[in-house]
């Protein structure tokens, strides 16, 4: 599964840090999402979305391999 979860966070000037700090997660889970080693449960990825106002598929992309 692909993300925009490090353009998102730069457009609004968050590190991965204070992100995890918001979804109440590690900054480990924010840096494995990003790189693709991890895929968050549903419940993470509603709350990512809302952190940065936006719908779940505006943040992450289904690939056809996940498929």
């Amino acid at each position: 599964m692909n993300n925009k979860i490090k353009i998102e966070r730069a457009i609004n000037g968050l590190t991965q840090e204070q992100l995890a700090d918001l979804v109440s997660v590690t900054r480990q889970t924010i840096n494995a999402i990003e790189l693709k080693k991890f895929v968050p449960s549903t419940v993470l990825a509603l709350k990512i979305c809302k952190v940065f106002n936006k719908r779940v598929d505006e943040v992450f992309i289904l690939e056809e391999e996940d498929l």
